[in-house]
């Protein structure tokens, strides 16, 4: 799955997109690793973090906004009994949407985001309660978080945490 094009050279510090993203992008370049990204409480803020880094395309494979549960199990393979039983913010949903979206995209990570911004708790789950799942060629992880403030403050936290989760592992 590797991108033979991905060259560190290729993500220039042009003083664009953010310092996290540009880091990630540069230590997956390192690797010759290439990222897909799978959100639902961040509705496309963490892709449109990495790409707004330039030369980012080169390791950038794209992103699935599955906001809705049953986008979870079409689009990305989340069991859908697991989501019937335990709603979409869930541990082992973030797991299964970091490794599908790794698969169907055909990146060597993925990485995704699942959880409650608020302003109500869903799923019997709280306001600021994250999952953030990783799929690497080395590891699957799930970080989880507990998060507080305002529902952009949760989103924007969510997508620093998972740049720098991520960047952990790479």
């Amino acid at each position: 799955m590797t991108d033979p094009g991905a060259d560190p050279q290729s993500v220039r510090d042009e003083g664009e997109g953010d310092a996290a993203a540009s880091a990630l992008l540069h230590a997956l370049a390192r690797r010759g690793w290439t990222v897909a990204v799978a959100e639902s409480l961040t509705g496309g803020l963490l892709v449109a973090t990495l790409v707004s880094v330039p030369g980012a395309s080169s390791l950038v494979r794209g992103g699935v906004i599955a906001y809705a549960t049953d986008l979870k199990h079409h689009l990305l393979g989340v069991d859908d009994t697991l989501l019937d039983t335990r709603g979409a913010v869930d541990p082992e949903v973030a797991r299964q949407m970091a490794a599908g979206v790794r698969d169907r995209l055909g990146a060597d990570v993925g990485v995704s985001t699942t959880g409650v911004a608020g302003p109500d708790p869903q799923d019997g789950q709280a306001v600021g309660t994250v999952f953030i799942g990783i799929r690497t060629p080395e590891t699957s992880v799930v970080v989880p978080l507990e998060l507080a403030g305002t529902r952009a403050e949760v989103r924007a936290e969510t997508v620093r945490r998972a740049l720098d989760e991520v960047r952990a592992r790479t």
